[in-house]
């Protein structure tokens, strides 16, 4: 992979987050894990180059999320095999060995976390956003800003 400056990404995030999905992977060489994601950002904060990700207590990553300061986030592309690869790493648990990032990566951005915070019920404004939470959906997402360091392509 050849690391680029992050000036030079032009890319329709809402594209590639929120239709191409990407894979979150955290912990350590010796424990961690990769799941899927399709609700986040891009963008510019407190004078750096930022995305943010929300993650459900519930899953697993997010424990290794919770013990690290360094991320990855992959993205694979809209392919039927890049489909396959979100699909599972969104439907198994991760506690199986997984990977720091993919080879059929098309972009990765390594991170630090800079910020954390829980969404809550009760500051929901446009209360049919409680759609998305509850027993059967899952707890409140967990909200990560997280400084992008570096960006690789192949």
């Amino acid at each position: 992979m050849k690391k680029i400056e992050i000036t030079s990404l032009h890319e329709n995030v809402f594209e590639t987050i929120g239709k191409e999905w990407m894979l979150v992977t955290a912990g350590t060489q010796e424990k961690y894990n990769t799941m899927t994601a399709s609700w986040g950002c891009l963008g510019w904060l407190w004078n750096k180059p930022v995305a943010v990700i929300f993650i459900r207590p519930e899953r697993y990553t997010h424990q290794l999320i919770e013990g690290c300061d360094d991320l990855t986030l992959s993205f694979l592309g809209n392919s039927e095999e890049a489909r396959k690869i979100y699909q599972f790493c969104g439907s198994k648990s991760g506690r199986e060995k997984g990977r720091i990032t993919f080879q059929q990566a098309r972009l990765t951005l390594e991170c630090h976390k800079l910020y954390k915070d829980t969404l809550k019920q009760e500051n929901l404004i446009d209360k049919s956003l409680e759609q998305w939470y509850g027993d059967k959906k899952g707890g409140y997402h967990d909200v990560y800003v997280l400084e992008i360091e570096s960006v690789y392509i192949p």
